[in-house]
Parts: C-alpha cells; sequence; structure tokens
C-alpha cells in the first residue's frame, strides 16, 4: 500500500531545500516565503505521483530518494525524461505555463517531497518582485540546462554518456574509485537517455578501460582512461 503522508521538515531537509534551483538563487526574504509555501511529503516506491494530461497543482522538489518522470506512446511504450534526485526540482516550468501536467512522474524509489501549490506560487509573484526574479532565473538556468543535456546526448556515444556519469558521481581527484549506483541499472538507463540494452552494451565497451560491474557496485580502475572515452 502507498503512504502518502505529511511529515515535518527537518534540518537536513531544510538544507537540501535552501539549495535547490528555485530557493537556491532568492535572496534571504523571498527563500523564506518559499519555504513557507512548502508542504513535505513522504512517498513509497511505485507512487504515481500524477499522470500527463491532469490538472497541474504543484512543482516539486526531491528531498530524499528519486522520482522518474517519462511519456506513453499511444501503444503504452515508455520514454523517460528525466529522473530527479535529491536536491532537483520539476515542474517549476507550469508556473508560467501549461494547466495540465506534460508527462507522468511515479516515485521511483521511497522518497521524501517538498510540495509547492502552483496557485500560491503565482500569488507571491504578483506580491514579490524578488520572487518572481528567482523564478525567471530558475527557468533560465533550466532551458540552459536542457540545451546542454541536448547538445550532449547528440554529441556523445552511448559509452562517452555512461563514462561522463561515472566521472561526475566518483570522487574529485581519485584515480580509482567503486561507487554503488543510488537505483537500478534501469533507471540509470532512462536518467541517460538509453535503452537498457545501450547501457548494457555501454558498460561492455568500457570493460577495455577498466570499468566492471556487479549488480549496483561499479569499479573503475583508471580514470584518465575513462577521461579518455
Amino acid at each position: 500500500m502507498d503512504v502518502n503522508k505529511t511529515v515535518k521538515l527537518s534540518n537536513r531537509d531544510r538544507n537540501i531545500l535552501l539549495r535547490a534551483p528555485l530557493i537556491g538563487i532568492a535572496d534571504d526574504a523571498a527563500a523564506l516565503k518559499l519555504m513557507e509555501a512548502a508542504t513535505v511529503t513522504s512517498l513509497n516506491a511505485r507512487h504515481v505521483l500524477f499522470k500527463e494530461g491532469e490538472a497541474a497543482q504543484y512543482f516539486y522538489c526531491v528531498l530524499s530518494g528519486y522520482v522518474r518522470l517519462y511519456r506513453l506512446d499511444r501503444h503504452g511504450r515508455e520514454a523517460d525524461v528525466r529522473v530527479s534526485g535529491p536536491g532537483e526540482s520539476f515542474n517549476e516550468c507550469l508556473i508560467f505555463g501549461s494547466d495540465s501536467y506534460r508527462y507522468n512522474a511515479q516515485v521511483a524509489e521511497n522518497c521524501t517531497l517538498a510540495r509547492f501549490d502552483l496557485t500560491r506560487i503565482r500569488n507571491l509573484i504578483d506580491q514579490e518582485p524578488a520572487i518572481a526574479k528567482a523564478v525567471m532565473r530558475c527557468l533560465s538556468n533550466s532551458l540552459l540546462g536542457t540545451l546542454d543535456c541536448i547538445a550532449n546526448d547528440r554529441l556523445q556515444t552511448a559509452p562517452q554518456r555512461v563514462a561522463h556519469y561515472l566521472i561526475n558521481e566518483g570522487p574529485r581527484d581519485a584515480t580509482s574509485f567503486s561507487l554503488r549506483l543510488p537505483f537500478q541499472k534501469s533507471l540509470l538507463a532512462g536518467k541517460l537517455g538509453l535503452a537498457p540494452e545501450a547501457l548494457s552494451r555501454a558498460f561492455s565497451t568500457l570493460k577495455k578501460v577498466g570499468v566492471s560491474v556487479r549488480g549496483r557496485i561499479v569499479q573503475v580502475n583508471d580514470v584518465a582512461a575513462l577521461k579518455r572515452i
């Protein structure tokens, strides 16, 4: 049975929220008002947060766990749009945009979310120029990030996308490292814009530069070689 309950904002969650894309770029007064507009909920894995076409009520910030955003075609095939993790937010585009959700959202692993009522945020924007500026900056940053993502998807091969992900997730300045994937490989495939089979082939290709995979554990033996992929 899915759990959807309101919980109290912990100090850890508050710190994550303060670094979130919208609140993190607002001034102190605006950030406080945005924080006051947040409702924190805890959800179990596989809970469907909303479906494409439903009336849009909220945008969200992930405090723990992961949320999978995806679309379905008329044959029921799924295509991942994004996997949002701690500190990442989604649906801000709906503040000034569509009145309906543009994709489906499902909790990938047990998570805690900060939920912001779109109507309340729109009212704050009308009343507070600082909040309006923060929202516009947030949307601009989101657009730039999306353009970078599209460019990388078109310029990078599947092995390069996986290599880039591993390097970013690994410790800085390490020559080798081991990490545990935070979610199943099928979810990683969606995050990187790959089919699961393409992800498997990419990991196989990366074996030649010292990358080995056992379950969720990935061992990188030569970071320098991985960077040259």
